[in-house]
Formats: C-alpha cells, sequence, structure tokens
C-alpha cells in the first residue's frame, strides 16, 4: 500500500496566486519543448442522457510528476465533474487526487498567459475579451501578470454578464474594465484579443484586427465548432498548444483548411517549441499571432503539482491509500 493525499477543491481554492499558476505551467510547455510526452485530449460522447466523458495527460520529467484530467460533463446532472490524478514520474506510485474544479480556470488561464507572454509585442496595454465566464475571469487574471494592461474591454452577449463582470474585475484588477456592446467594439483597438466562449461559430471579423495583434482562443475544441474565423488564422502566426491536436478537434484551423485558406504547414511551432527556445516566437511588431489553447495535461500537471506541493507544506489534504497491483493480483 501506499499514501497519497486527496486535495478538495476548496482546500485548491486560493492555495496559489495566478502569478504562481502561470510559472508553473510555463515550465510544464518548456519541458514539452525538450521533448516531455503529452497527449491529446479524448473524448466520448452519449447521446441519452447527452453528456462527453474527457481527459488528457501528460509526463513532465524535471518536475517528476506525471498525470491529467478526466472530466464528465453534462449526462442527468447538467454538469461537469473534474478529477486530476498525479504520479510520481520515477517511482510511478501515486502522490495525490485533486478535485480539479477550483484549479480549471486557473491552470487553463495560465496556459493562455504563457503564450500571450512569447507571442503577444512586449507594449501590449489594450485587451479585448470575448466572454465572462470562469474560463474569462481565468484567463483575465493570468494575463495580468505578463502584460501591464491600461484597458480592458469586455464583451458577452448579455448585457447583464458583462457588466457584472466589468464591475467585479475592476475591483479586483488594475487595469480599466469596461462592458461593451459589441465584439467589434471591444476588439478594433486591442493590442490583445482573449476569446473565453462556447460558440459554435467565430466571434469577430478577423479583417478588424490591427497589424501587431495577438489573439488567444481557449474556449472551443471541437472539429466543428470555432470562435476565430479562416481570416483570422489566414493572417496569423498558428500556435497551438499540441500540434497533434489540430487536425483533431481545432476547429478554426480545421474550417481554413478545409475552405483552402491555408495549407497544413500553416502551423508555425508548438507553443513549447517557442518556450523552449526551439522556435521563434514573434518577429515583428506587425505580425498577427495567434495562440489556439484546447487544454492539455501539460499544464494539469504542472499546475496540479505545484499545488500539492503547496498543500504539503501547509498541512493540507487527507490521505487516502493505494494498493499496488502486485498486491491486488496475488491478494497478499
Amino acid at each position: 500500500m501506499t499514501d497519497a493525499l486527496f486535495l478538495t477543491s476548496d482546500e485548491v481554492s486560493g492555495l496559489a496566486s495566478p502569478a504562481e499558476y502561470v510559472e508553473a505551467v510555463r515550465e510544464g510547455y518548456r519541458q514539452r519543448g525538450e521533448g516531455a510526452p503529452a497527449r491529446p485530449r479524448a473524448k466520448l460522447t452519449n447521446e441519452d442522457p447527452p453528456g462527453m466523458l474527457t481527459d488528457y495527460s501528460a509526463v513532465l520529467p524535471e518536475t517528476g510528476a506525471m498525470g491529467g484530467y478526466m472530466y464528465a460533463a453534462g449526462f442527468g446532472e447538467e454538469d461537469a465533474w473534474f478529477v486530476s490524478p498525479l504520479f510520481d514520474a520515477e517511482s510511478g506510485e501515486p502522490l495525490a487526487l485533486l478535485d480539479g474544479a477550483s484549479m480549471n480556470p486557473f491552470k487553463t488561464g495560465a496556459a493562455g498567459a504563457v503564450g500571450t507572454d512569447v507571442l503577444a509585442r512586449d507594449d501590449a496595454e489594450t485587451l479585448a475579451l470575448i466572454g465572462a465566464g470562469s474560463q474569462a475571469r481565468g484567463q483575465l487574471r493570468a494575463v495580468t501578470t505578463v502584460r501591464d494592461l491600461e484597458s480592458v474591454w469586455v464583451y458577452s452577449p448579455t448585457k447583464e454578464s458583462r457588466e457584472s463582470f466589468a464591475a467585479e474585475m475592476n475591483e479586483r484588477l488594475d487595469p480599466s474594465v469596461a462592458a461593451v456592446a459589441s465584439s467589434a467594439a471591444a476588439v478594433e483597438e486591442a493590442d490583445i484579443v482573449i476569446t473565453a466562449t462556447t460558440a459554435s461559430d467565430p466571434v469577430f471579423d478577423g479583417d478588424l484586427l490591427a497589424d501587431g495583434t495577438h489573439v488567444t482562443a481557449m474556449g472551443q475544441y471541437h472539429p466543428n465548432k470555432r470562435e476565430l474565423d479562416t481570416t483570422t488564422v489566414e493572417r496569423a502566426t498558428y500556435v497551438p498548444d499540441l500540434r497533434e491536436r489540430v487536425q483533431q478537434d481545432a476547429g478554426s484551423f480545421i474550417a481554413a483548411l478545409e475552405e483552402g485558406a491555408i495549407s497544413e504547414d500553416h502551423v508555425h511551432a508548438e507553443l513549447g517549441d517557442i518556450v523552449a527556445g526551439n522556435a521563434p516566437g514573434r518577429e515583428s511588431d506587425d505580425e498577427i499571432t495567434v495562440f489556439d489553447s484546447g487544454g492539455t495535461g501539460i499544464e494539469t500537471v504542472a499546475a496540479a503539482h505545484m499545488l500539492y506541493e503547496r498543500a504539503k507544506s501547509e498541512g493540507l489534504g487527507s490521505e487516502i491509500s493505494f494498493a499496488p497491483a502486485s498486491e491486488a493480483l496475488t491478494g497478499k
């Protein structure tokens, strides 16, 4: 038998700052760029009741951890449940099991911030945020750790949602956060654009992007759904989190490819390649860049291990025991 740490969502909540998530995830992607293995998401769907079961995984050898994420969404409860197992990358023994609910927007936001940091202009100071849910909050809080923003314009189709989001973030963050009445109003003068939606169709017109804009798209990972239009993808230096997932579930890229606007070699590099210094990021101030963030085990393992170490030092969590396969198989 071996003991592992179980961390509830409440124990994970507030355990690390957005900046600490960003640094942990940045290190995870550096390891990916130097060869750390990671597998894209796999998704099983169910028709009755409608729902999906999703998982993905990664090994971060230098961190000394491996694991991933599994979550169920929909079904009869019509909600989502997140579980993150963490293993020792040398012994293979389980280290921890985390309820990933409160971690989710922070680790996803951190991946977006790492992409923004290596692809956005250094002097970027205005941001358009399309979406006003928990993932939008995570993205905004994380990106303010990598750029000194002055203004944020947020758009969501529901007026009450975007206005309450702006009011909340104005109290929490330094930059001015204002709700606007359309995605066009948000995007036209933005140095950085972040999409964090559940939309099936493009959420802004790519012709509105000014030269030098960076776009992080993180809300869709379905081959037939997309947040970005073909114009945006065609105009941009395109960087995914994992190259392997691009033609699997990166709907914006797939649509542009099917329309003949781009070819398969339109992928510039994986995020990890840029973080590790094996591929260039932004190469000019006029360049439009896109980070397509579909979610990977890289940010999950990096964040989960950081939280595990923090919880151990603060005496949080409860112990659970696991039996090795040899014991279970022999009955000893």
